[in-house]
């Protein structure tokens, strides 16, 4: 009976043990795995049904939202904010589901607004590559992958207040599709990946997949919601930057300006927005002169890379080539990863 019992205690203790080798050390962070975090086959995406009450009940607005884990724009960006004639009202300060948390308390280097003469639809937040980034708000992850649109490593998370919010160039991402977090839950690592140059983080917020500019919505300066009181109006969707909200804007130039690039990644289509980072076409290329004070260069990791041999290339020491880009010497360097060595 006694070996009985052993037999039966180390069985339990085995099958626990691998139940929990499903989750993954990185760093001290534990990431998911996707199979814990599947959702029913008939979830429809829906976190806040009064809000959709208000939505859906007008047949003007016609706007489609689903649960898509596959693509960022889960209504394809169809929903247009010229249908808003009505002013919609939203909680963004739940209490009940955690409330607001910035994503990461750093320097704006570029508000949300037209740059270039193209719409840059969210605001970018300077940190280092391996920086903790947040969920702002309450709510389940929608989308959590690499983006070849432009967005690099790309969290989309779906909030219980009727937002989703958007969290773009991660250099590791640290959940998954269909996860529950909370505000302030670590999503992902900082970096540079996708259309980027120069880390930071781009923070989209949305509503029905149409941008809203976040600083109508966040005192990035107190690091807190404005208002928990939303009124969602046509006017809500222009891109004019609020007066009233104290601005962080560093007076450097903008890591991703087009006139900064020595090279432009040729995979891209000219003209295509890409995470709001506009790329020149070829007749705008042709025409632009580069400024003289610019003289970055920047270099993609390829397979078999590493720092000592990015840094020897381009005549620079481990330790210069790290501080350029916010970099751990003993931190492993991802394929597709974009680095400044110049």
């Amino acid at each position: 009976m006694k070996y009985l019992f052993l037999l039966v205690l180390v069985s339990v203790t085995f099958t626990s043990f691998t139940q929990n080798t499903r989750r993954r050390n990185s760093d001290d962070l534990v990431f998911e795995s996707e199979e814990d975090f599947t959702l029913e086959n008939n979830f429809d995406g829906i976190l806040n049904f009064e809000v959709h009450k208000q939505v859906s009940s007008n047949p003007k607005l016609n706007f489609s939202q689903t649960w898509d884990t596959e693509t960022c724009f889960s209504a394809k960006k169809r929903n247009s904010f010229a249908n808003v004639n009505d002013t919609l009202w939203l909680c963004v300060g739940d209490t009940l589901n955690e409330e607001f948390k910035i994503p990461f308390d750093g320097y704006m280097t570029s508000h949300y607004g037209p740059r270039h003469g193209r719409p840059h639809q969210g605001v970018d937040i300077s940190l280092k590559t391996g920086d903790l980034v947040g969920a702002a708000w309450s709510g389940k992850v929608r989308y959590a992958k690499f983006n070849k649109g432009g967005y690099g490593n790309l969290v989309v998370i779906r909030h219980y207040n009727g937002l989703e919010t958007f969290y773009a160039h991660l250099s590791k991402l640290l959940v998954v599709p269909n996860q529950e977090v909370k505000a302030g839950d670590i999503i992902g690592l900082g970096g540079n990946t996708g259309h980027s140059f120069g880390a930071h983080l781009h923070f989209e917020v949305r509503f029905y997949d149409i941008p809203i500019n976040p600083e109508y919505i966040i005192d990035f300066a107190s690091k807190n919601v404005k208002d928990e009181n939303l009124l969602v109006h046509r006017d809500l969707f222009k891109s004019k930057i609020p007066s009233t909200t104290p601005s962080r804007l560093k007076e450097v130039g903008h890591d991703h300006d087009d006139e900064d690039f020595e090279e432009i990644d040729n995979s891209v289509e000219a003209s295509e927005v890409l995470a709001g980072v506009a790329v020149a076409s070829k007749n705008e290329a042709s025409q632009k002169t580069l400024p003289v004070r610019v003289a970055r260069k920047y270099y993609k990791v390829r397979s078999g890379d590493n720092l000592f041999k990015i840094a020897s290339v381009n005549g620079l020491t481990i330790s210069q080539l790290c501080q350029l880009n916010g970099l751990n010497q003993n931190r492993s360097l991802e394929v597709g990863v974009t680095l400044r060595v110049k």
